[in-house]
């Protein structure tokens, strides 16, 4: 019989379609399932470091969550936005508010960092 440390090199070694099968024979002939509804692998660094990069977000949505001033909000919001006073005062007023939705991280960055000189808390979220 293998050593547990080359058992869980092997499995640490298999592809996908090697995972899945494993998973389905383990359900099959011993009824085990993986608790979390799949088989948890690890891959090589290199597909891993592939795999961080497409999962890494590209569009952000800035969050205002709060104010300290807001005469000096309500300007800034202004700004970014385009809205006109009543609508930048509503959208102020209903934080947590989304203030730009979709952007790229600088964009999201450079909004956030003027909306926090006027007091304001703000979050970054990935969008979708």
């Amino acid at each position: 019989m293998a050593s547990v440390t080359e058992l869980g090199d092997q499995l640490a070694a298999l592809t996908i379609a090697q995972a899945v099968e494993l998973k389905n024979y383990l359900k099959d002939k011993y009824q085990i399932e993986p608790a979390a509804g799949g088989v948890v692998m690890s891959s090589s660094p290199q597909q891993n470091t592939t795999q961080e990069k497409a999962a890494e977000p590209t569009e952000f949505n800035v969050i205002l969550d709060s104010f300290a001033d807001k005469v000096k909000t309500i300007k800034v919001v202004r700004e970014l936005t385009g809205q006109g006073l009543g609508e930048a005062k509503a959208t102020v007023e209903g934080a947590p508010k989304a203030i730009k939705e979709n952007v790229d991280k600088k964009t999201a960055e450079d909004v956030k960092k003027k909306l926090e000189e006027t007091g304001a808390k703000v979050t970054i979220k990935p969008a979708g």
